[in-house]
C-alpha cells in the first residue's frame, strides 16, 4: 500500500462517528421507563461510549459533559421491523428494476437511513431488497460511511415462480429469477435460497406466503407456498439461528406459516378466528403495517393494483382492530417505502386508532420489536442498554403523535439530532 494511500484511509478511519468513552449526561424534563409506564420526572441519564451506564445517578462524574435537552421526553430509540429502505413508490417505480441496479438502489438506501434514523429509528428490520442492496446499505452504515438505523437486512424475498415476490409483467426472460433472488418452487429449492441468502449477508428470511397488493397476481390474498414449503424455510433458517418473517393477507396463507413456524406475519389482513387462535398459541408475532392504509396513494397504481388495494385495505383496518382485542402479539412495523420514509412514526397514531393504548403502542416499537428480534441489548432506557435515544416535546402518553416531532437523536452514544 502506498504511503498517500495509507494516510488517506488513517484519514477516513479517524473521520467515523466512534463513540468517545467519556462520560455524557443528558437531562430532560421526562423519561418514558417502557417497561413500567411510567414517567420519571425530571430525567438524568448517564452514557459512556455506546452504552447507558445509569438512569438517574447518585452522581455525576466531573469530567462528564451535558446535554440538556430542557422541556422534551426521552424515550428508548425506536425500531421497525418492516421496511424496504433501498425503495419507494417515486417516480417510474415499476419499471425501476430493468432501468436500475443494485448500486442505484443502494445509494437510494443511504438516502432513505438517514431520513429513518432522523426520524427517531435506531434499529430497522429491511425484509426484502434486490442484489443485496440491503446488505450493502447495513454494511455502510456500520462502517460509518452513511448514516442510518442498525439494519436487519434480509436480501431477496423468497417467493413463488409469478408470486408476490417475483417480478412479472415483463416479457418472458426478463429478470426470470431462481433460488439466488429469491424465487424458489419446492422444498429443496426454497433450502437453495435461504441457504443463498444468508451467505449473502441476510439477518432475516422474508418469504411471501400469499399473493400481494403491490404486484400482478389476481388475487391479494391466495396461498402461494405450502405449508410443507414453508415450514422447510423456517426449519433451515433456525439452523443458523434466523428467523422467518411471512408477508400474509389471506387467511389460509396465514395459519399454514404460524403452523409453519414463522416468527411473524407481516400485514395479516384477513385473520380468521383460527389464525387469532393460532397465533396466540404459538407467540406469533403480527406487524400490522397499518398506517399505509390511510396513507397510501391510490392515484400512484396502476389500475389493476389500485382495485386490489381499494378491496383489502379497509378488510385489514378490521382484522388489526380485531387482533389488538384479542391481545395478539404486536410489533411495529410501518412497510416504509409504500409510504415515505421518515414518515414511520405515523403508524402509532393508527394503532391507537385501531384499539392500542398508547403506551402499547410505544412498546410496540421497543420492548416488542427487541423480542422479536431477539435482541436484548435495547428497547429500553436502563443501565447496560446501547445508548440509542430519542427524544419528543411533551407527553407521548397523552398523545402519542408526540412521537412523530422527534428533537433528538441518539444511536450508540453518538448524537444524530439536536433540538
Amino acid at each position: 500500500m502506498s504511503l498517500s494511500l495509507s494516510v488517506a484511509l488513517a484519514s477516513a478511519l479517524l473521520a467515523l462517528p466512534v463513540p468517545s468513552q467519556d462520560a455524557v449526561v443528558l437531562r430532560a424534563a421526562r423519561l418514558l421507563d417502557v417497561r413500567s409506564g411510567r414517567l420519571i420526572e425530571p430525567a438524568t441519564v448517564l452514557v459512556r461510549g455506546e452504552r447507558i451506564e445509569a438512569v438517574s445517578p447518585d452522581g455525576i462524574p466531573g469530567d462528564a459533559s451535558v446535554i440538556d435537552l430542557g422541556d422534551l421526553t426521552l424515550l428508548p430509540g425506536l425500531m421497525d421491523a418492516h421496511t424496504h429502505l433501498t425503495g419507494d413508490l417515486e417516480g417510474d417505480w415499476e419499471g425501476r428494476s430493468v432501468k436500475e441496479g443494485p448500486a442505484d438502489w443502494a445509494l437510494r438506501g443511504a438516502r432513505n437511513a438517514k431520513l429513518t434514523l432522523e426520524a427517531g429509528f435506531t434499529t430497522v428490520r429491511d425484509v426484502g431488497a434486490s442484489g443485496f442492496a440491503d446488505v450493502a446499505l447495513m454494511r455502510a452504515i456500520e462502517s460509518g460511511l452513511v448514516p442510518g438505523p442498525r439494519m436487519l437486512p434480509a436480501g431477496h424475498a423468497i417467493s413463488i415462480t409469478g408470486g408476490h415476490g417475483d417480478l412479472t409483467g415483463y416479457a418472458p426472460g426478463v429478470l426470470e429469477g431462481g433460488p439466488r433472488q429469491g424465487i424458489a418452487d419446492g422444498p429443496d429449492e426454497v433450502i437453495a435460497a435461504v441457504r443463498y441468502q444468508i451467505k449473502h449477508g441476510a439477518k432475516w428470511i422474508k418469504t411471501t406466503a400469499t399473493a400481494g397488493v403491490l404486484s400482478h397476481e389476481g388475487s391479494v390474498g391466495a396461498q402461494q407456498y405450502s405449508e410443507a414449503e414453508l415450514h422447510a424455510m423456517v426449519e433451515e433458517a433456525a439452523r443458523h439461528g434466523i428467523g422467518v418473517a411471512a408477508h400474509a393477507h389471506g387467511a389460509e396463507g396465514i395459519v399454514a406459516a404460524v403452523r409453519a413456524g414463522v416468527r411473524s406475519i407481516e400485514h395479516g389482513s384477513e385473520l380468521t378466528d383460527e389464525a387469532i387462535r393460532l397465533m396466540q398459541e404459538r407467540g406469533t408475532y403480527l406487524v400490522p403495517t397499518t398506517y399505509l392504509a390511510d396513507a397510501i396513494d391510490l392515484d400512484n397504481l396502476p389500475p389493476n393494483i389500485r382495485a386490489k388495494a381499494e378491496s383489502i385495505l379497509p378488510v385489514a383496518k378490521e382484522s388489526i382492530r380485531r387482533a389488538i382485542a384479542a391481545g395478539v402479539k404486536i410489533a411495529f412495523g410501518t412497510d416504509a417505502a409504500v409510504i415515505p420514509h421518515g414518515w414511520n412514526a405515523r403508524e402509532f397514531g393508527a394503532l391507537v386508532e385501531r384499539g392500542m393504548t398508547p403506551l402499547a403502542a410505544i412498546r410496540s416499537a421497543t420492548l416488542a420489536t427487541a423480542d422479536l428480534f431477539g435482541l436484548d441489548d435495547r428497547g429500553e432506557i436502563a443501565p447496560g442498554k446501547l445508548a440509542d435515544l430519542i427524544a419528543v416535546p411533551g407527553n407521548p402518553l397523552e398523545d402519542v403523535t408526540r412521537l412523530e416531532h422527534v428533537s433528538f437523536v441518539m444511536k450508540g452514544g453518538v448524537v444524530v439530532r439536536m433540538p
